[in-house]
């Protein structure tokens, strides 16, 4: 939500940064989206009492925009070192 009622502490208890990369810890078949698609951070959505939200925006392989999702921070985890990329078709989703 942007805005002035937003204040630095309120974006400083967020696990997340504005642009980092996560990984989806939840299927959303409506989008036909899988848990361990990554997506990237591209707005806070911080609270004044419950859990914070984030909207994402998820790529296909070639870059393109597939979808842009609002999820609460308990449907997104990080990406780890030990984690590696691979590619499933969007259609078998």
């Amino acid at each position: 939500m942007v805005g002035s009622d937003r204040t630095k502490g309120e974006i400083s208890k967020m696990k997340y940064k504005l642009f980092e990369e996560v990984v989806l810890s939840k299927d959303i078949p409506e989008k036909r989206l899988k848990k361990g698609d990554v997506a990237t951070i591209v707005e806070h959505h911080p609270v004044s009492d419950g859990e914070y939200g984030y909207s994402l925006e998820v790529f296909n392989a070639l870059g393109d925009t597939i979808a842009v999702i609002t999820v609460l921070e308990s449907a997104i985890e990080s990406l780890t070192e030990e984690e590696i990329f691979s590619v499933r078709s969007l259609a078998a989703a």
